[in-house]
């Protein structure tokens, strides 16, 4: 048991969430990127051929596993799982909303009315502050990930 404290105690210093979020929101980033550009049918496809290939060396030679993985005869659940959703995936995309873009028609002579009143604020102090303070040494560092 105390071992296990000892993995779980960080030395009484809690959670640094300034450190978590950003790379947090990292990941997030890559993730959303890669689904957006469809990486994630090559993950899903790499995973099919592995399993293929691990089950034709099971009864095969290296060379005839090798040639019925990756010859397209004999596609595996996954791999036929797989492009049923790529190609519902490419349907999805091309709407046919997306297509044609209507505007409503403009008139041909438009009239801009402006506003019935209308109050210019003054003008505040332009001028920016000074300071005599140099700034800190070392920079402060907490903000940049």
């Amino acid at each position: 048991m105390s071992q296990l404290n000892l993995l779980l105690d960080n030395g009484g210093r809690g959670c640094n969430v300034s450190r978590v979020l950003p790379r947090l929101a990292k990941v997030v980033l890559v993730l959303a990127l890669s689904a957006s550009i469809g990486l994630h049918w090559a993950f899903f496809q790499s995973l099919a051929w592995t399993s293929m290939l691990a089950d034709h060396l099971r009864r095969d030679s290296l060379a005839q596993a090798v040639e019925l993985t990756f010859d397209g005869n004999h596609p595996c659940p996954l791999c036929k799982a797989i492009a049923a959703g790529k190609k519902s995936e490419k349907k999805n995309e091309s709407a046919p909303w997306l297509k044609t873009l209507e505007f409503p028609p403009a008139s041909p002579n438009p009239v801009l009315i402006g506003p019935a009143s209308f109050v210019l604020d003054p003008p505040g102090d332009l001028r920016a502050e000074s300071r005599a303070a140099p700034p800190p040494t070392p920079p402060p560092r907490a903000l940049i990930a």
